[in-house]
């Protein structure tokens, strides 16, 4: 069994969901309220079942994913973010330098919601396969 990619993600049902609730739960449009959502992909390396886990809210520009929850017989395949600045002031929807940074030290594909859409930034998909410990891989 192979790792998901990035676009297979992105075009998941489960992890489509997980974003918009994540992009909704940021409160984009109240500019002193707005702040990073994210969590969490992981896929069960028995059955390939993805499931999402939730990170605990973050501020209007950071999300702590440095230290992913346990899943009993699963690996993390992505992380997932909501960037809720709005590109009509000046921020950058995209992938900020620090997420792609982020991305790669941790190994697997990054997923983020913006006001313009879905980005992705890092691997193509989890370094090394779905072997490794239940956290991030080695």
């Amino acid at each position: 069994m192979q790792a998901p990619t990035a676009t297979e993600l992105l075009n998941h049902p489960a992890v489509q969901q997980a974003l918009e609730q994540a992009w909704v739960d940021s409160l984009p449009p109240d500019p002193t309220r707005r702040h990073e959502e994210g969590g969490w992909v992981y896929t069960d390396t028995t059955t390939g079942l993805l499931s999402v886990l939730r990170a605990p809210a973050g501020t209007r520009t950071v999300l702590d994913l440095g230290t992913p929850l346990i899943v009993p017989g699963s690996v993390v395949v992505a992380t997932f973010h909501t960037h809720p600045n709005p590109s009509a002031e000046g921020w950058d929807p995209g992938p900020s330098q620090a997420d792609t940074q982020s991305a790669w030290l941790f190994g697997v594909p990054c997923l983020i919601r913006a006001d313009d859409g879905l980005h992705s930034t890092g691997p193509e998909s989890r370094r090394g396969g779905l072997g490794g410990g239940p956290g991030y891989p080695p």
